[in-house]
């Protein structure tokens, strides 16, 4: 009997002991599914989408999850033709509510263009570009106009752009009233115009701000010569190309690299502070030598700046030229590798409006760099138009650093300074070396600059071989 006894006492401790794991065992919840990664669906719309004989004020869509107006997006979303009063949009749960706060015209198609606004609360998967449609006549206007906006000085694109629909012809149109249409850019530079209503337009490309009006030569611009007509579904596609007739502040000179101050000690606010563009008293064979100062000076004197061996013997054949503001002043000479130089600038040979000079007599040493610190460079072209007056500009951080006139197919170089460049074709009208801007006052386009998608190395002490395909 006390052996039955032990045994079942046994049993019941066992069975305690594995509650007690259990119960202190973690609880794993079942594991979800998938992420979610498909766009809000839309259910329902009141009225229905390309509803007719539309005289409602407020429209209301129904999504199959919660969804959410993403704020810093609202302003992307897009009414058209465009209303004197925005409709003022809202969501919530599952529904976003448009409200329309501008009279509708008689027999118009209007079409509401959400952009990327709307996205599901959860994940923020977005419905891309949704569309609401509806018109207060008795049919829906299908007609189409698309293409692509370029900045002509560089070639890139700019999707904050916008492009503008004018009903009205005159050319004061775009400085005085506002857009009948206008669509966004994506980041292509594409744009696309739906449920137009057949006419002819005036087309135009400006910054997305307040006015949308050319009310300022300083603004992004584009135009087309000749209005186009939509009389059919679809259109010829159509390139605009965008320019700033006058900066909106005037470019740093790129000529002059960062200087190198030659006087080491600190000058006092009666001196002038000169600085050259020598890469540790090295000076480039494809460069001239330049002296910069901080402010404009009232003279100078060439024959008390002059360029010499290392003994101190003249060289005659250099020349020395200023800028307009006397700010830079340029020394010309032919360099050949593996020389040595000094420039003797004598206190007085600068000196600004207050007749400050140089603090003292100042002697710069310097020598050429070596030829084999560039490399060789040809470059192939295919599909090369020298009709159109080709310039090849070599661009670092968005800046043409060389530009050469191309006659043929194939440009060759002997010295190349070595780096990183990006390449742009220019189609050069005036054949004056430089992008000229357009001008809608003369109805004259700007020229026309191709960026070429291919970066290309130039290596030092190396032939550099390059197939460009335009």
């Amino acid at each position: 009997m006390k052996k039955y006894y032990s045994f079942f006492i046994l049993i019941i401790l066992t069975i305690i002991e594995i509650q007690v794991q259990t119960s202190c065992a973690n609880i794993i919840p079942p594991s979800g599914g998938p992420r979610d990664s498909l766009p809000p669906v839309l259910i329902k719309a009141v009225p229905a989408d390309s509803s007719l004989h539309f005289n409602a004020n407020r429209i209301t869509l129904t999504f199959n999850e919660y969804v959410q107006l993403d704020p810093q997006l609202l302003q992307s979303i897009i009414t058209s033709p465009n209303p004197v009063q925005q409709p003022y949009a809202q969501s919530h749960l599952q529904t976003v509510t448009v409200r329309l706060k501008d009279s509708l015209q008689p027999n118009t198609t209007y079409s509401i263009n959400f952009g990327n606004a709307i996205k599901d609360v959860n994940e923020g998967n977005i419905y891309k570009n949704f569309t609401y449609v509806f018109s207060t006549g008795n049919a829906i206007a299908n007609g189409e106009l698309n293409g692509k906006v370029q900045l002509a000085e560089t070639g890139a694109t700019d999707s904050t752009l916008i492009v503008i629909l004018h009903k009205d012809l005159n050319d004061s149109a775009i400085r005085k009233e506002r857009p009948y249409y206008y669509a966004s850019l994506d980041s292509a530079g594409r744009f696309q115009f739906r449920f137009l209503t057949y006419g002819t337009y005036n087309v135009f490309v400006l910054p997305n701000d307040y006015t949308k009006k050319y009310d300022d030569s300083t603004k992004t611009f584009a135009f087309l010569n000749a209005p186009v007509t939509i009389d059919s579904i679809e259109s010829q596609p159509i390139s605009l190309y965008a320019y700033n007739q006058y900066k909106p502040s005037k470019e740093n000179n790129n000529t002059t690299p960062p200087a190198n101050t030659s006087n080491k000690k600190k000058q006092s606010d009666t001196t002038l502070i000169m600085a050259t563009n020598l890469q540790k008293t090295k000076q480039d064979l494809l460069s001239n030598f330049v002296i910069s100062f901080q402010k404009h000076l009232q003279y100078y004197d060439s024959s008390k700046i002059i360029l010499s061996d290392t003994n101190f013997n003249r060289i005659s054949n250099y020349q020395l030229t200023a800028d307009d503001s006397l700010t830079t002043f340029t020394l010309h000479y032919p360099w050949k590798e593996n020389e040595y130089f000094k420039l003797l600038i004598e206190k007085d040979a600068f000196k600004d409006s207050s007749g400050y000079t140089l603090a003292k007599n100042d002697t710069i040493n310097f020598q050429t760099a070596s030829e084999s610190e560039y490399g060789s460079i040809r470059l192939q072209f295919f599909k090369l138009d020298t009709s159109k007056n080709p310039v090849l500009q070599f661009v670092q951080n968005n800046l043409v650093v060389d530009s050469v006139a191309l006659t043929s197919d194939i440009f060759y170089r002997k010295l190349f300074k070595p780096g990183d460049y990006d390449l742009r074709i220019l189609y050069d009208t005036d054949k004056n070396m430089t992008w000229t801007p357009g001008d809608f006052e003369l109805k004259k386009q700007p020229e026309i600059v191709i960026a070429i998608p291919r970066k290309i190395t130039i290596k030092q002490n190396w032939d550099n071989e390059v197939n460009v395909n335009l």
